[in-house]
């Protein structure tokens, strides 16, 4: 094992290495790597003319080669449900599927699409797929696991940003350079908060890796979401299989080199920060002989929490700490403010550890000072982002097999030597060094061949289940190759024409005869193309678990639709701990809220989620698992939360599904699959109903306790699930039936796949 080198050692060897002469670096790259095909300029494909829709045509050439020919088109009711769940994650309701087979104009299909995009609840959907990409969680994984707690910020940012169909180009510039490129900015700001997602162990002592740690994670995670590469294995070495040389990765890492956490960024607007200051300035005037006594009181306990973490830390982390802030260095810098947390304490943070007289007397302090909160104004609004250190950044050296403290040779910023092996050209932007916002123009660049071909496939891959490239953070030689570089170009060139607009690429998607496919299974296609790569039917494909329960609280009639705000906390079940705590919801409709506001603790994903393939959110998640196992049978059938749907959803049909039973059962088909039942279906229904009653019969009759049975040792069976607001004269004994019957319906294939 290669010998750690001291802390001081590595700051002198980062201080003093240069960069190597550029012949001693040159790589001559080969033919085959010239020519590998994402590096190549998007094309113009020829569009054959035979079919109206171009990605209809360059579909139907493909199939043609193969012999092969699409499936006819999906009804209307499985077209409507099938782009109802695609674009926003929950069912179309009866009023929607009534209104839809109402028309039949050439335009229906259409004024569903715009009707669905224009839905807030797009970009509810559609931010979920983007925070997979971005590992997004509100807290810092590792061992305490804490909360970030105002990270959501981001998140709502996200949602935001595909409703308002913000341009991918802008939403990229401002994910990785919002504060450099739109100072001023608010939103822009916020998004910066993408490369804030790594997992972080805040009380790390050896802060020179965790910064290294930190930027590995960012380079990584850029390269995969925004290029579609595995910049990643060039950390070590050359990638040992795509042109990516070893410097290139540090090449891109010195882009964020001078990058620092900013959890307290202020995001008030300058009219209202005077309004601020105006107000504090009142509370700050009554209440300071009260803080400055707090203050005195707090002093020895500062100094001594200083004096302990600071023993915490190597000499080289001391002097950078202790190096007044005029003589400090740009690594120093970094330094101070990753040991700040662990070493200067609030007078709040260090009052509240005092013992004896002094705690007694800050307990009557703080007692005093509360007094006066009623003129208190509320802080201002902040996010959890990351900006740089100032104009000049520390030095980028390439490392020696990825350690961070064996550096080589110094090297600037830039791109992919293949396609680009001159520095970048970096200027300040005010206080910052610029460095971000020339990353961002080249990722959106026009001429760039990877940025609008990785976020074209990604969204086909969401669409369809499967990416025109197969992998889609993986565009290199151990990915996939795509399968109609064509369309792949074709849309590539037209989103970018279209201003980078989403919308519009979901709309030419959605409203194509492909999409509108039936999943008719032929045999004879199967054979010559099983992975149906070729899109010769639609994929039916399981639903995610957050559309599954978010559906199945919309059926149940209890989705509470508020939009934005801090993580809420749904009911855990028994037994499940948490590092980090997690909240009791006093409002309980706050917990029936979207799947996308759920606190996400990264060491413990929500379990009903996790059980359908919720990605760890260490790591950014380019296409989701779907398994299929026994607890997710288990995670619909013995949730206690699921039955407590489903007798909401019993409910909702005697309430308002008519008094005929045949009436509840079309009601309840309606409401969960968006259609009739069939003649078998509603007999079969029928007939379970009518078994199913005497036993809910039989169990209700059990559950009374009677007089003589009533002494100890006696335990009562529990009564059946009865619907929530039963409706009276109504049988309860067929209500708890229907009960179940509501929770099989969940429980249905049909019910969790898009179809």
């Amino acid at each position: 094992m290669r010998c750690r080198v001291p802390a001081a050692a590595v700051l002198a060897a980062l201080a003093s290495v240069s960069t190597l002469p550029a012949d001693a670096v040159k790589r001559e790259f080969t033919r085959a790597e010239r020519r590998w095909w994402a590096i190549q300029p998007v094309a113009q494909p020829d569009v054959p003319k035979i079919a109206g829709n171009p990605i209809d045509a360059l579909i139907l050439a493909k199939l043609q080669e193969k012999g092969l020919r699409p499936s006819p088109p999906a009804d209307r009711i499985t077209w409507l449900r099938r782009v109802t769940l695609d674009v926003t994650g929950l069912m179309p309701t009866p009023d929607e599927v009534q209104a839809f087979l109402a028309d039949d104009s050439p335009a229906a299909h259409e004024r569903v699409v715009d009707r669905l995009l224009a839905s807030p609840r797009y970009g509810e959907r559609w931010a979920r797929h983007w925070l997979d990409l971005a590992r997004y969680a509100d807290s810092e994984g590792f061992k305490a696991d804490e909360t970030r707690p105002n990270v959501w910020r981001y998140r709502d940012y996200v949602i935001d940003s595909f409703n308002q169909d913000n341009p991918y180009d802008r939403f990229v510039q401002e994910q990785i350079a919002g504060d450099e490129l739109f100072p001023g900015d608010p939103q822009a700001l916020i998004a910066t908060g993408f490369s804030r997602h790594f997992p972080d162990e805040s009380n790390a002592r050896n802060i020179m890796q965790r910064r290294q740690e930190l930027l590995d994670d960012v380079t990584d995670t850029v390269g995969s979401a925004f290029l579609g590469l595995t910049v990643g294995c060039a950390r070590c070495h050359d990638h040992k299989f795509d042109p990516i040389l070893h410097r290139d990765y540090y090449r891109l890492q010195a882009f964020f080199a001078n990058t620092r956490i900013e959890d307290e960024a202020d995001l008030t607007a300058a009219g209202d920060r005077a309004d601020y200051e105006r107000q504090h300035k009142v509370w700050d005037e009554k209440t300071r002989g009260i803080r400055e006594e707090m203050a005195v009181l707090a002093r020895p306990m500062q100094a001594k929490l200083f004096q302990d973490g600071m023993e915490k830390f190597p000499e080289a982390i001391q002097d950078a700490i202790l190096t007044p802030a005029a003589q400090r260095t740009p690594f120093q810098w970094q330094m101070y403010y990753k040991a700040r947390p662990q070493v200067e304490h609030s007078v709040e943070s260090a009052g509240a550890k005092l013992r004896g007289e002094d705690g007694k007397r800050w307990t009557q302090l703080q007692a005093k000072l509360a007094e006066f909160d009623s003129i208190k104004p509320e802080p201002p609004a902040v996010a959890q982002a990351m900006i740089d250190n100032g104009v000049q950044a520390p030095k980028t050296h390439v490392l020696n097999g990825g350690a961070w403290d064996a550096p080589l040779y110094e090297v600037q910023p830039g791109f992919l030597t293949i396609l680009d092996p001159s520095d970048a050209l970096v200027a300040p932007q005010g206080n910052s060094s610029g460095r971000r916002a020339a990353l961002a123009r080249w990722l959106t660049d026009p001429a760039n061949p990877l940025t609008a071909r990785v976020i074209v496939n990604r969204v086909w891959h969401y669409h369809f289940g499967q990416g025109i490239v197969a992998t889609p953070s993986d565009f290199g030689r151990m990915g996939e190759r795509p399968s109609n570089p064509e369309l792949l170009d074709y849309l590539a060139r037209v989103f970018v024409a279209d201003g980078w607009s989403l919308k519009k690429l979901h709309r030419r998607i959605l409203l194509s005869t492909t999409y509108r496919q039936s999943s008719r299974y032929e045999e004879a296609a199967a054979r010559v193309d099983p992975r149906n790569t070729l899109l010769w039917r639609f994929s039916p494909r399981r639903l995610e678990g957050e559309a599954i329960r978010d559906s199945m609280l919309q059926v149940a009639g209890r989705l509470n639709t508020k939009m934005h705000g801090p993580g809420v906390f749904p009911p855990l079940p028994v037994g499940v701990m948490t590092r980090g705590g997690w909240s009791r919801e006093l409002d309980a409709s706050e917990a029936e809220r979207r799947s996308i506001y759920i606190f996400v603790r990264r060491n413990t994903r929500y379990p009903m989620l996790e059980a359908f393939d919720m990605p760890d959110t260490h790591e950014s998640c380019a296409r989701r698992n779907t398994t299929l196992t026994a607890p997710q049978a288990l995670e619909l059938m013995n949730n206690h939360l699921v039955l407590d749907w489903a007798r909401s959803f019993a409910g909702r049909i005697l309430n308002d599904g008519g008094v005929g039973v045949e009436a509840q059962i079309d009601r309840a088909w309606k409401l969960a699959f968006s259609r009739t039942p069939s003649e078998a279906e509603r007999a079969g229904a029928i007939r379970f109903l009518e078994r199913h009653r005497p036993i809910m019969e039989e169990r209700l009759r059990e559950s009374v306790v009677r007089p003589h049975e009533s002494g100890a040792g006696k335990q009562r069976p529990a009564p059946p699930p009865l619907p929530a607001n039963l409706p009276a004269g109504v049988d309860p004994a067929r209500a708890a039936a229907l009960v179940d019957f509501c929770h099989m319906l969940f429980n249905s294939n049909e019910f969790v796949y898009l179809n």
